[in-house]
């Protein structure tokens, strides 16, 4: 396996660099980085729904997306970030529970019990302290790769972490929760925590022996920083206006469809949300197109719908048009 120490804070880069070793990487690949003040978006979700844009602005914070499905997470140098990447199996859908006990595994050693909790955060204490996402990326040489990624919430700002997202009330009532400074800790704060004191030296010491990346390396991650992840389009993108919005959230997470009809017929579409998937939503999306807003046809459309968005039945998905 090639572990990577990542020294750079950029969040630009850092997203980049993910992207770039699953293109680009061969075999299995550990990275440990850090990112400067930063709100970290899901591939799926709409940035101007799940984010304090003014708060982010004032601050200084920058918003990014990634490779990744799931929820929006804060990061600063307090938190520290973990990539696995490797050949998919084929067929395989979304697992991350080989991944998150390597990391609770990691932890045992710091003196931190921690364990899996929901669909995909790590706990410790009776507090998150993690959050995990997971995809299949279809590489350009044909090759599909795993990108398993999450945080560690070491010694992170709490009051920016609170300020910079703007969390939905059903999200904060379906887990019976105050706020999210209620829900999560720093592993430094944990009873039991015997590891070093700073960050830096906690994420160097989940990665002895790594390696940095080459010259080359830096100089192909930096160009698709600057060509997709500090981009607009990339970021927030152009959203075309649609007649009809309606979002659920299920136990798989939350889901919003947009749509515009003409006699019937979707004319244009857009799925976004939390969830997690196994193959780009775009594809769904394009499927449901020309498809009329009957059951029978949303059924025929929406038969693989699991793919697209993990844990989701037809009928789910179906109730969100009828």
């Amino acid at each position: 396996m090639r572990i990577i120490y990542n020294d750079c804070t950029d969040p630009y880069f850092n997203l980049a660099s993910e992207e770039f070793l699953v293109e680009a990487g061969r075999g299995d690949i550990f990275m440990i980085w850090r990112n400067e003040k930063s709100v970290i978006i899901g591939k799926n979700q709409n940035a101007y729904g799940e984010i304090n844009i003014d708060f982010c602005e004032k601050s200084g914070i920058k918003i990014v997306r990634r490779l990744t499905g799931g929820g929006a997470v804060f990061h600063d140098t307090g938190n520290v970030n973990f990539s696995f990447i490797t050949d998919a199996p084929e067929e395989s859908g979304i697992d991350f529970l080989p991944y998150i006990k390597r990391v609770t595994d990691a932890l045992a050693a710091f003196g931190i019990k921690a364990y899996p909790n929901g669909r995909n955060d790590i706990e410790a204490g009776g507090y998150k302290i993690s959050g995990n996402a997971q995809c299949r990326h279809n590489c350009a040489d044909g090759r599909v790769r795993l990108l398993h990624h999450g945080t560690l919430l070491f010694s992170a700002d709490m009051a920016s972490l609170e300020g910079a997202l703007n969390v939905k009330a059903d999200k904060i009532e379906a887990k019976g929760i105050q706020s999210v400074r209620s829900r999560v800790a720093n592993i430094r704060d944990i009873d039991g925590y015997t590891g070093p004191e700073g960050a830096e030296d906690f994420a160097r010491a989940l990665c002895k022996g790594a390696e940095g990346f080459a010259p080359e390396e830096i100089k192909a991650i930096e160009e698709l920083s600057l060509e997709k992840y500090s981009k607009w389009e990339w970021n927030f993108g152009k959203s075309p206006e649609f007649s009809k919005t309606l979002g659920k959230r299920f136990p798989f997470g939350e889901v919003e469809v947009s749509y515009s009809a003409k006699k019937g017929i979707i004319e244009s579409i857009s799925i976004r949300g939390d969830f997690f998937s196994s193959a780009d939503i775009s594809a769904l999306e394009n499927k449901l197109i020309g498809v009329s807003l009957e059951r029978e046809e949303l059924t025929d459309a929406l038969a693989d719908v699991g793919r697209y968005v993990h844990g989701a039945a037809c009928e789910d998905m179906i109730s969100l048009f009828v």
